[in-house]
């Protein structure tokens, strides 16, 4: 469960009245960027990368399989297993959040002196909850976006604004009027600019990962969730395997199932609701209704640097006109999978 806003003030990783130069020292930063992890489901559950590097490479290793050999006494065959080592690279993405309090919040207030602490820490958890987004749905082909244009002919993975709101064909679309049934909702205008930070999570498994495009389906069914899990080579279907959706998804294979025992009679196991194929579900609200990832969450690595910096102003021309105090937390970050062929992901959900 996500941690609320009380536990988060309770074991705050940065006290305001210490913030000067605003440089954490390395374990100021691995408590803010786990403070930002503890703001959702999914955060705890991938795997964190701290380095000090902004690029680089970190190393995979691996052991075959059926290494054993057989053993004659007194005797060496000269038989050795191998570990596989290899490289992902990352690049991180360096991101800001800047806010201000003007000090006569900070006078009337009920919480007095305290409600600094307090809106440092509820900015945290939103850093953690937009990160999140970013993660899974950073998108860089989304800079540049421009209005659906009718007398253009689209493909898969381009972004177009439409009546204030943000799509993503995900099928080629020719030149002629919008449909709506060739798209998916990806936020509203405006939000490219938060998108275009850096490809998340979502991107590079549709590009890398083993694809179910369920466009064509004309409603969730139990075949779909198993005939992706067959997607997968079987050594990754070890038992920490999960599908990643979001919560409206989740209640509509729910509702789903319902609907099949009110019509068809009969009952459906509990556990077939929360875990597809045996397989549990997370509930991550940053994901869209049209997507299912199905992977070890650890198979999903976020990478930031020690470089954190929240910084702190009381002084200069705009603070003493506008009686303001400043703030601006400094972080950077990539998402990368350690293997997509250990991983599937379902598109184009109806």
């Amino acid at each position: 469960m996500p941690t609320s806003n009380r536990e988060l003030i309770r074991k705050a990783a940065i006290e305001t009245g210490t913030l000067n130069s605003g440089l954490l020292n390395p374990e100021q930063s691995k408590k803010f960027i786990q403070q930002t992890f503890d703001a959702t489901n999914l955060g705890n559950l991938v795997r964190h990368e701290m380095r000090t590097a902004k690029t680089g490479e970190i190393d995979k290793i691996g052991i075959a399989r059926r290494i054993m050999r057989k053993k004659t006494e007194n005797k060496d065959d000269g038989y050795r297993a191998n570990v596989k080592t290899s490289q992902i690279e990352y690049s991180t993405t360096a991101v800001r959040l800047p806010w201000e309090i003007t000090e006569e919040t900070l006078r009337e207030n009920i919480e007095g002196q305290n409600f600094e602490q307090v809106v440092t820490d509820l900015m945290t958890t939103q850093a953690g909850v937009d990160l999140e987004d970013l993660y899974l749905n950073g998108n860089e082909d989304a800079e540049g976006t421009i209005a659906f244009d009718a007398t253009k002919a689209y493909v898969k993975g381009d972004i177009v604004i439409y009546e204030g709101m943000l799509y993503e064909f995900f099928v080629s679309h020719a030149a002629g009027a919008w449909t709506g049934l060739d798209v998916q909702e990806i936020g509203e205008a405006g939000d490219e600019d938060f998108l275009k930070l850096n490809d998340g999570w979502i991107k590079q498994l549709k590009n890398r990962a083993h694809v179910k495009d369920a466009s064509s389906e004309s409603s969730m069914s139990l075949d779909l969730y198993y005939n992706t899990l067959k997607l997968l080579p079987n050594k990754y279907n070890n038992g920490k395997l999960r599908w990643l959706m979001s919560p409206k998804r989740a209640q509509g294979w729910e509702l789903f199932l319902l609907n099949k025992v009110v019509n068809a009679g009969g009952a459906v196991p509990e556990s077939v609701y929360n875990a597809p194929a045996r397989i549990p579900t997370i509930e991550c609200p940053s994901m869209d209704d049209s997507t299912i990832i199905l992977t070890d969450p650890k198979n999903l690595i976020v990478v930031n640097t020690y470089t954190v910096r929240i910084r702190k102003t009381t002084e200069g021309k705009e603070a003493i006109m506008m009686d303001k105090r400043f703030y601006v937390t400094h972080l950077d970050y990539d998402p990368i999978i350690e293997e997509p062929d250990a991983a599937a992901i379902i598109t184009g959900l109806k």
